[in-house]
Parts: C-alpha cells; structure tokens; sequence
C-alpha cells in the first residue's frame, strides 16, 4: 500500500516540555480527510507491571556504586540517543537531526538547568551563587491597541545590608528557582535541534510564525524563561510571541486543578504515606540520612527532607549540573558529601520516580485523576488539528518533571526514573492512504508502553491511541471530576 507524503499532528513536551506536532503539510483540505473514531474496542485500562531493571531493583539501588548509565555533568552533551548508555541528567537527549529515527518510505511527518527551589537548600549554605550572566525581563507591554512603548526591564537580586534575616539557602544574586546561563544556553540548543528536523517538514512554519504553532508554558515563570530561548532559536528574527497558559487555578499543563482523589491516592502509597512498599528505602537509606543531615545542617525530624529524598536530589543535582562542589560541613570543611553519596542519593531519586509513577500499581489512576484533563487537551488537539477545526499543526508545551512523569505514567512507559532537564516527549502523527498513524519520540528515540495494546509505539493506527486516552479519562475529560471528587 502506499504511502502519501502527509503528516498530521505533533506534540512536544521539552523538560520539562512537552511537544505535539499537529500537522506536517498534507495533500488536500484537511476538511477532507476522515475522522478519527473516539472509542476503541482494544481499549484496555488495566495497569501494566514496568520492565524490571537496576532503577526499580531497591538491592541495587541501596548496595549500588554508579547511577545505572546517568551523570551529573555541567559538560556539554550532544543532543545523541542512549546508544552508548549513558545519559547526562542535566541536559537529557532529545530529537535532533543526527539521531532522528527517520520514519520508513511513503510516512510523513519540556525547562532546562535551574538553581534548586528555596525549600531545597541547607539552612546555612557554604558558597554563594550569583547569577549575573543573565537577566529575567518582567515588564508589560501595551497591545491590541498599541500604546507607549515600554522599557525591557528585568530583576537584579540584591540583599540590603539594613535588611537583618539572612535569605533561605544560597546568598548571592539568584532567585530559587530560576533558569540559570546554563540553562538558556540549552534552551537555546534544544531550540536550534527541534528547528533542523522539523524545519523541512513545517517549511514556512518554522521562519515564520503563525496561527499554525502554538507554544504552552505553566504559571511557574521557569517555563517561559525556557520558551524564549527555544522560540529564538527556531525563529531568529522574531522579537516577542504570545505564550498560552491556562488560569493559574485550574492550568492542566502543570497541573494546578483540583483533585482531592488523586492526591489523596498518590499520599496512600508515596510520599508521606506508611505503605511499606514506599518505607522500605526509607528505612534502608537511614544511614544516609545520617550522614546528608550532619553535613547540611538539615534537622533529622525536618519532613520536607526524610518523607523523600526528592529535596537532597535537588539540592544536589542543581549543583553538579552547573559545575559547582559538592557541600561541605560549615563548622568542618574536611567534612564534605562524596561522589558516591551524590551518586546513592541520584539512585534513591530515580527509584522513587519509578515507584510513585509506574511500579506501584496505583500508579496508573492516581495519575490518570491527576492529569487526565491535559490528556483530553491532547487528544482534543490532535482530532481538531485532523478535521480542520484548528489551524495549529505544531503545538510546543514547556511544563515539569512532575508533568511529564504523570504523562509517562498514564502512557505506561517501559522504563521510568526521574525525567532530567531538557527531557522530551514527542507525538507524530503520520498519514498513510488516509488512514492515521502515531509515533512517539522519548528523549529522541522509540516510545515502549508496558501495555500490549500500545507496545513499541512506531506507527501505531492513531485510533488506537486515541482510545486508549478515551477510555482512561473519557472524552473532554468527561470522566476526571468524578475521578478527582471521589475520596471514598
């Protein structure tokens, strides 16, 4: 059978981002081309057991040395699959154009490095951190109509000496958390990578903007300090662009509704709870805790720090990602956090992902309640896109690790761990004879779901997708606010 030299729809969600292509350029009025059915008799909800590896094996993760093919690198790494292994949780591989799977002949075709958030540091840090190599612009601007013009105008941290309290954590020049020069440069870069393999297939597109692409960030201010980077990249001449985000009570890109059932569920099992499915590392990884408290200061009762180790792997993380030592004891420099406690606390955070978000069977409806209105929004996008009721055919969204690690867990992913910075999730919707197909692209190669029904997801008949989304959270999120209101 052959194949017409059409594309639909992609999605990307960048790290934290996420990204759908809507449409590559198409033969015929979209009007014409048929529907895509919204249920699916494959539909199968159940919850799929994750592949067993070192990341989700709590014996190798506490008795453990490396962080199982991860590094911690301020180094630039190129943009390349995890052919070689290893991957650089600082800057995550993504699509670009000298790995990118090219589809078989007759298809047709999210934030970045950060400081640590403020409840993340030590009460006393030992250095400062500045960050005088970049600006935050925070200015309005009158438009639709015009009016005065308006200066760029952006923040420059300072600490008064008349001020007597000492700021949370790091002194210095920085807000916690903000995208750092680092960062922007690999906002920039991921930006430039997008831009060389979709360039040929969105033409026009990606010179000039247009009702035709769409970019989504989350009321969290990091995920536009993102997006202009990337939208410079892809568009060099472009000087300001309109960034969608939803009312900061209800935005679902975050996700920031409410679901009382859906929290209530994830603190059943995860985090704060007594499961001892979830205490067992808890308990094993004491001595560590030992050791991580004596060093920073952080009081052992403190429960932001000991109900996990996500507050350590911050902490952490955001320092080596950006070349700067591991701490030291304030009262006793000698006294510092190895390389092999970094790389038990890295191990410890990539298995409590796995956990919370694939290997606990709950996994699946807690996220399912919890994002299942972005997941409507998706499927929304791609059957408007498909029958001409949008316009938009590339559709770019910047959002969290938390985002897209419910994201990842509603599709079931084979093998899940903490998503690291720069982390992306593509969708690529192809036409072949008129029949649509999907393709998802995670961290720049083929997309594994556990679940049978969706398998290696390499041209899978998009109604497939589409009603497996349907039968989850049901159509326009029908099925969520029962879901979320449902703490019985």
């Amino acid at each position: 059978m052959a194949y017409t030299d059409t594309v639909g729809f992609l999605l990307l969600i960048a790290l934290w981002a996420t990204l759908y292509v809507a449409h590559f350029p198409f033969s015929g009025p979209p009007t014409q081309l048929p529907s895509v059915q919204q249920n699916n008799a494959s539909f199968n909800a159940s919850w799929y057991q994750p592949n067993n590896t070192q990341i989700n094996d709590l014996e190798a993760v506490i008795n453990g040395t490396d962080v199982f093919g991860f590094i911690f690198s301020d180094a630039y790494t190129p943009p390349s699959n995890t052919s070689d292994g290893i991957r650089n949780w600082c800057n995550m591989p993504h699509v670009n154009s000298e790995t990118y799977p090219v589809p078989s002949a007759g298809y047709t075709l999210e934030h970045h490095k950060r400081t640590p958030y403020a409840a993340n540091t030590f009460p006393r840090e030992s250095y400062t951190w500045n960050c005088n190599d970049e600006g935050l612009f925070t200015y309005g601007k009158p438009l639709n109509p015009t009016g005065n013009d308006s200066a760029s105008t952006y923040w420059s941290v300072y600490a008064s000496p008349s001020n007597p309290f000492a700021p949370q954590g790091f002194n210095g020049t920085c807000q916690f958390p903000q995208i750092t020069r680092g960062g922007l440069d690999d906002s920039w870069q991921h930006g430039k990578d997008l831009f060389e393999v979709y360039k040929d297939r969105f033409g026009s597109l990606l010179v000039n903007p247009s009702d035709q692409v769409s970019y989504r960030v989350t009321n969290n201010v990091i995920t536009s300090q993102v997006a202009g980077m990337v939208v410079a990249a892809m568009y060099e001449s472009v000087k300001e662009l309109s960034l969608a985000v939803q009312p900061a009570s209800i935005d679902s890109l975050e996700p920031t509704y409410t679901c009382d059932a859906g929290a209530a569920l994830y603190t059943a099992y995860g985090v704060g709870s007594t499961n001892p499915d979830w205490t067992a590392h808890l308990t094993d990884s004491q001595p560590l805790f030992n050791v991580l408290d004596n060093i920073s200061g952080v009081a052992p009762n403190d429960p932001g720090f000991h109900q996990s180790w996500d507050h350590y792997f911050d902490n952490l993380s955001s320092r080596l990602c950006h070349g700067k030592p591991l701490p030291c004891k304030i009262s006793n420099s000698t006294t510092c956090v190895t390389p092999s406690t970094a790389n038990a606390v890295f191990r410890l955070g990539l298995y409590e992902y796995a956990y919370i978000y694939r290997s606990s069977s709950q996994s699946l409806s807690a996220s399912t309640a919890s994002y299942g209105v972005y997941v409507a929004e998706l499927v929304q996008n791609i059957r408007d896109s498909i029958s001409g009721a949008s316009p938009i055919i590339y559709k770019h969204n910047i959002a969290h690790d938390g985002s897209l690690a419910m994201l990842l867990s509603i599709l079931q992913v084979d093998v899940m761990f903490w998503p690291g910075l720069g982390a992306e999730l593509v969708f690529e919707i192809y036409n072949k004879s008129g029949e649509r197909f999907v393709r998802i692209l995670w961290g720049g190669s083929l997309f594994r779901s556990s679940n049978p029904v969706l398998g290696l997801v390499d041209m899978l008949p998009l109604d497939t997708l589409l009603g497996y989304f349907d039968g989850l959270v049901g159509v326009g999120a029908s099925k969520i606010p029962g879901m979320c209101a449902n703490t019985g």
